[in-house]
């Protein structure tokens, strides 16, 4: 039987997409990664060598007042030759700085409604999502009952403080 039916809308629970319609900011900046993939959809940025500027995955010196926002996907890059999607140096992308998304987390986390939210900073980790205050920097947001395909939880972000 052929397809009759093709849609647009991407399908929910996908690691850098939005959760649904509330209000939310989407600021741009340049992958500061020379690595291509390095920097995924759904994980936390923080600020470049150029602040402002670029951002890269969180390092061991990162701090909360480094976080810039929830790498989005924008539905603009294709897959490359081997399947995969890779953000490549100096490609721009979406960081969500407020809103509700979908985010990669820590492997086999099981956050309940409102836990708090870390950014992991270290690592293999380094730029997915915790519960666990022991292993990454405070981010002002929580957590969301929703789970989604693989480790990827849905979150809140709210203006995070100056």
């Amino acid at each position: 039987m052929a397809q009759l039916n093709y849609s647009y809308q991407p399908g929910s629970g996908i690691a850098g997409g939005l959760l649904d319609i509330s209000p939310y900011r989407i600021d741009s900046r340049v992958n500061g990664e020379k690595v291509p993939g390095k920097l995924k959809y759904g994980m936390g940025a923080v600020c470049g060598s150029k602040p402002g500027v670029n951002v890269a995955v969180p390092n061991a010196t990162s701090e909360q007042s480094d976080f810039e926002g929830i790498v989005m996907t924008g539905y603009t890059n294709e897959l490359s030759m081997d399947g995969e999607v890779v953000l490549r140096e100096y490609s721009t992308v979406g960081l969500l700085r407020y809103g509700s998304a979908w985010v990669r987390t820590v492997a086999d986390i099981e956050p309940a409604y409102g836990d708090p939210l870390y950014l992991v900073v270290d690592g293999a980790d380094a730029g997915l999502f915790t519960n666990d205050s022991n292993e990454g920097i405070a981010i002002n947001g929580r957590f969301r009952k929703e789970s989604g395909i693989g480790d990827v939880a849905a979150v809140d972000i709210y203006d995070q403080p100056v």
